[in-house]
């Protein structure tokens, strides 16, 4: 058997692999993209598939398309959308700027699957009808980031969040020094410094939640430049509806499809939270590689779960593999913004020419933080151990306790007192006892590093 087949498209011939669902379009984009060997993502294209089954749906219920051909197109797209063809989809993120070849591709394998019984189903005239690549791509690009930040970001985050939740509840009466500028500062209780991480996981949350209002704006309808020229008047408010019984989301059209097709500020927006969630995670990140750093010549205060041999060359040695490997996922997730960025802003007239990009940087930043979230959770946060006995020496040496006393004897004399106990290395307590009226009881009341995480003012 000849291992490629003769495929036509308005341009003429091409060889085509014999075995594949494809046809020309898609031969000639992978062709002309050989760029970076990176396919769209898989979630991509099946919310491309998704897209072509409600068109074959709403297209049937408005006249314009037999129940045949639309049956056909709809298996077809439920195959694909269940990832029976994941591997008949070649073509490299960065292609044609409107995602074109893209487009093309579902609709050419559809097109075959759909027309394997003997029904002649074409990729633009049937699969393709009342689209454009420039209304399907932008929708298929929210409708991916949509359904991956509400199926699997978002759990990932809730996870995470109650996880700190449970380990600031166990970690409540544990107190330790806090820092500030990586210097020893006011003491503060493990379930406080934990509780600063929480809040900054559900702000995020919330920040999701808000960007997904204008992420469920749909360009489709729009067609080609965003007059819904060859569309049904009735085409874009059906084809919301129908996929957000498809996939549970509030999907509707946007209010200017002018907007959607010229301009991605919505995936902009989107890209920014990533960005900021980013930030979040290196943040943990970083206090939890601190706080275990050591064990002999560092902080000392945690125990990480020993998960692999830190060194090929210096036997026991054990590595906060998981922070560092959230932090890296982080940094990436960042760089991706700044490429979104850009693209957000190749907007030109009645199309933005960098979806392809768009798409693929916010799925992967979706996929990396997601990731990232669950080890954090499950393979750090949820399994370090305490090293209590490396928190209370240097809590009871820390001088900065005498801040406590500023309301008594002063900010001066205060100072004094630490800068006596920091030379001489001696507690802080015993110093002020020889430099003050006040009693040793009343020192220890007011020096007590647990009373002083409640705040307000000592001795008030």
């Amino acid at each position: 058997m000849s291992e490629h087949r003769i495929e036509r498209d308005s341009m003429g011939e091409l060889e085509v692999p014999a075995d594949a669902l494809y046809g020309a379009q898609t031969q000639r984009a992978v062709n002309n993209f050989p760029v970076s060997g990176q396919r769209m993502p898989t979630a991509f294209i099946h919310a491309v598939a998704r897209i072509k089954l409600a068109a074959a749906r709403v297209n049937h219920e408005l006249g314009l398309l037999d129940a045949e051909r639309s049956a056909a197109i709809v298996a077809a797209a439920e195959s694909v959308i269940a990832g029976d063809h994941d591997d008949q989809f070649p073509v490299d993120v960065f292609q044609t700027g409107s995602g074109t070849s893209s487009n093309m591709n579902v609709n050419e394998v559809l097109a075959r699957l759909a027309s394997r019984d003997g029904l002649d189903v074409g990729p633009n005239d049937h699969v393709n009808m009342g689209q454009s690549s420039n209304d399907v791509i932008p929708t298929a690009l929210h409708l991916s980031a949509a359904l991956e930040v509400t199926r699997e970001l978002r759990p990932a985050l809730v996870h995470l969040h109650e996880t700190i939740d449970v380990r600031a509840s166990e970690l409540d009466a544990v107190v330790k020094t806090g820092r500030t500028h990586l210097m020893d500062a006011m003491p503060l209780r493990m379930s406080q410094e934990l509780g600063g991480w929480s809040s900054q996981v559900a702000q995020a949350i919330e920040r999701f939640d808000g960007a997904m209002l204008r992420l469920c704006r749909l360009a489709q309808g729009g067609t080609a430049v965003g007059t819904g020229i060859n569309a049904h008047p009735e085409f874009a408010a059906r084809m919301a509806r129908d996929l957000s019984q498809q996939t549970g989301l509030s999907l509707a059209p946007n209010d200017s499809f002018f907007a959607s097709l010229g301009a991605q500020d919505a995936a902009v927006e989107l890209s920014g939270q990533l960005r900021g969630l980013a930030c979040v995670i290196m943040k943990i990140a970083n206090d939890l590689r601190w706080m275990n750093s050591g064990p002999l010549a560092g902080l000392g205060e945690i125990e990480l779960e020993a998960l692999q041999p830190g060194s090929s060359i210096m036997p026991g040695k054990v590595n906060p593999v998981i922070p560092e490997s959230a932090a890296q996922a982080a940094a990436q997730a960042i760089g991706l913004d700044a490429a979104v960025t850009v693209a957000g802003q190749s907007g030109n007239f009645q199309l933005n020419v960098m979806l392809p990009l768009v798409a693929n940087n916010l799925l992967t930043g979706i996929t990396l933080m997601r990731n990232s979230a669950w080890l954090l959770a499950d393979r750090a946060i949820a399994t370090f151990r305490v090293r209590e006995d490396n928190l209370r020496e240097p809590l009871s040496r820390n001088p900065i306790l005498v801040t406590a006393l500023n309301s008594v004897i002063g900010y001066d004399a205060a100072a004094a007192i630490a800068k006596q106990a920091y030379q001489a290395g001696r507690p802080i307590l015993e110093v002020a006892v020889e430099q003050t009226q006040l009693s040793r009881e009343e020192l220890e009341r007011l020096l007590d590093p647990a009373a002083l995480t409640h705040g307000g003012i000592p001795g008030a």
